[in-house]
């Protein structure tokens, strides 16, 4: 039996200043609300906790067999709401404002659940932490002991049930530890972000377009997107000849309007001699940083008779969205039998970065 999924969707949105709750906000002419039921697997039951005052704004929204109801003051309040009427041995509670999570999340949540009380996705924390008191720096923690919690999160019903009191906390794992029951963790997703002011929805946006490409070599392994693919030999190049990651590259430097891969690395640097795409793409991503960018999220065709791109989409995707620390999306196609790449002697790279600047 698959867990039921509990989505909590009756904040405010009070630190988005549209005056109307979060979850009936707009992006790309759908609401959060909609855009989240689109990202979730299916389930025994789904459950959406939404405000008493605005119910009938989500009934039009919600699919047939989900159940609608009334939230609590408080998100823990809201979250045991749905708790008490799910049915399932197994739940998972999820923010309607992470509403692109991806399905391999659901999927991870839940198979670690086998093992575990309760089971949070997390993705490891970049920045220096500080603990500090009043206006003083205490020390500097140590960050690899850290994750930043997404959601979905999964728990024994019963447990949690059973573990909830008058605290209050920011989310139901950390009832679950308090209770000392066996919490686990799962990666997370870059795209799993949590909508929470105005900044999150609109910025001034940046796009630049990155095109690379390199015929295969008679030896070595292919490296595409930063992922060995040992069927096929390695694209030729002074560094691995990783064409989709270098096409990246150029995107993200062209948005940022730092130049391209050959300016800002040099064509013939012995530092890059053999380097793989993941050293060009976090290099590119410090430089796009430090300039005052941050990465929305870019968008890939390959174009080639081989490898077949459709059995790596979703690792591709993962791996490179981990790296650009933002949704990248892969597609692919042939063409059609002309040019250089029409008899499979290499691989050509398009890409289309988006980035918004610091305010």
């Amino acid at each position: 039996m698959t867990p039921a999924i509990i989505v909590v969707a009756a904040g405010r949105g009070e630190r988005l200043g549209l005056g109307i709750p979060k979850a009936l906000v707009e992006i790309d002419g759908k609401t959060i609300l909609e855009h989240c039921l689109e990202s979730l697997p299916e389930s025994e039951q789904l459950i959406v906790v939404a405000p008493a005052d605005h119910l009938f704004e989500f009934e039009k929204l919600i699919p047939k067999h989900a159940e609608l109801i009334s939230g609590g003051e408080s998100r823990q309040q809201s979250a045991l709401n749905g708790l008490k009427i799910a049915k399932t041995e197994k739940v998972l509670i999820h923010d309607a404002a992470r509403c692109f999570v991806p399905l391999e999340v659901f999927e991870r949540v839940t198979e670690a659940l086998e093992m575990f009380d309760a089971v949070i996705p997390g993705m490891p924390v970049s920045d220096t932490i500080k603990r500090i008191e009043g206006e003083r720096v205490l020390e500097t923690v140590d960050r690899s002991e850290l994750v930043a919690a997404q959601t979905p999160q999964g728990f024994d019903r019963e447990k949690l049930l059973a573990s909830f009191d008058s605290v209050q906390v920011t989310d139901e794992a950390m009832l679950m530890e308090q209770a000392g029951h066996n919490v686990g963790w799962v990666r997370g997703d870059v795209r799993s972000r949590k909508i929470t002011t105005e900044d999150d929805l609109t910025s001034d946006s940046f796009v630049g377009i990155g095109v690379d490409s390199h015929r295969f070599s008679d030896s070595g392994t292919l490296r595409l997107g930063t992922l060995e693919i040992p069927e096929h030999p390695q694209l030729e190049g002074h560094s691995d000849g990783d064409a989709l990651s270098h096409a990246i590259v150029d995107a993200l430097l062209a948005a940022a309007r730092l130049g391209d891969i050959g300016s800002v690395f040099g064509v013939d640097d012995p530092e890059f001699k053999g380097a793989s795409g993941d050293k060009f793409l976090s290099q590119t991503i410090k430089f796009v940083q430090k300039a005052g960018f941050s990465v929305i999220n870019v968008s890939c065709q390959i174009i080639a008779d081989k490898p077949k791109i459709s059995p790596l989409r979703v690792q591709l995707q993962s791996k490179l969205s981990e790296l650009v620390g933002a949704p990248v999306s892969v597609l692919a196609t042939t063409t059609d039998g002309l040019g250089f790449l029409s008899d499979a002697r290499g691989v050509a790279a398009v890409a289309t970065a988006s980035l918004k600047k610091a305010r």
